[in-house]
């Protein structure tokens, strides 16, 4: 059975083997099994290099329109294969069951996956591809490109910074009008009490247009250095 194939018991998902390839790490791929018929189907896992790979489990029997999962993984290895060429293969074959089988393999006849025996048996090869943790990590990262790079980007945030400044400096005047009125105010005004009030509203407003120039200031020459 290929991957292109008609009526197939089985389909494999993913339809190949990948593997972080890093010395004396191993390494894991999962793949899904699923059932395409309304029938019992076994499935069994062989591999040109049985001292490298352990899979679990190599021998399975997935109910109709259901699904399986196999877990693959590449034992440590002690050096890197020439040009991180793989020419390992993995087969997958498949074939219909009693539905007295079940799931469990120790029923199944010793000559189940035997051609010899008549059955049909279906077969997928699976291919085996080594990847670097370097090349993996690149692949993850092609989604973050969004940071501002020089150009039309980054102008425009410089622009952006410039208009938060301007705000802030109507913000800055508009709090030295009002600190105006109350001078007027408290030169028609002589009550008790309120030379206080107003020494501490002062104090408070004076506070405030500090923090918001020194703000403002300071993020658009951070941002402009750092461009």
């Amino acid at each position: 059975m290929t991957a292109d194939g008609n009526n197939q018991l089985i389909s494999v998902q993913p339809n190949g083997l990948k593997f972080v390839f890093e010395l004396e790490k191993p390494s894991f791929c999962d793949l899904k099994v699923v059932n395409n018929t309304e029938h019992h189907v076994a499935f069994k896992v062989k591999t040109t290099s049985p001292k490298k790979y352990f899979v679990r489990p190599n021998t399975g029997v997935v109910q109709p329109w259901d699904s399986s999962a196999i877990r693959v993984t590449l034992q440590a290895q002690r050096e890197y294969p020439l040009d991180m060429q793989c020419k390992d293969k993995f087969l997958l074959q498949s074939t219909l069951v009693p539905a007295t089988a079940n799931t469990d393999v120790d029923d199944l006849p010793a000559d189940t996956f035997n051609k010899e025996s008549g059955r049909e048996i279906q077969e997928c090869k699976l291919k085996v591809l080594y990847v670097t943790p370097s090349s993996r990590g690149n692949s993850e990262d092609e989604g973050f490109k969004s940071y501002p790079e020089h150009g039309t980007d980054s102008n425009s945030t410089v622009q952006h910074l410039k208009e938060e400044r301007d705000a802030a400096v109507r913000q800055t005047l508009q709090l030295q009008q009002e600190l105006d009125f109350l001078k007027r105010r408290r030169q028609r005004r002589n009550e008790p009490g309120f030379s206080l009030m107003f020494a501490f509203v002062v104090g408070v407003i004076g506070i405030l247009v500090g923090v918001l120039l020194n703000v403002s200031f300071s993020s658009s020459s951070a941002f402009v250095q750092e461009i």
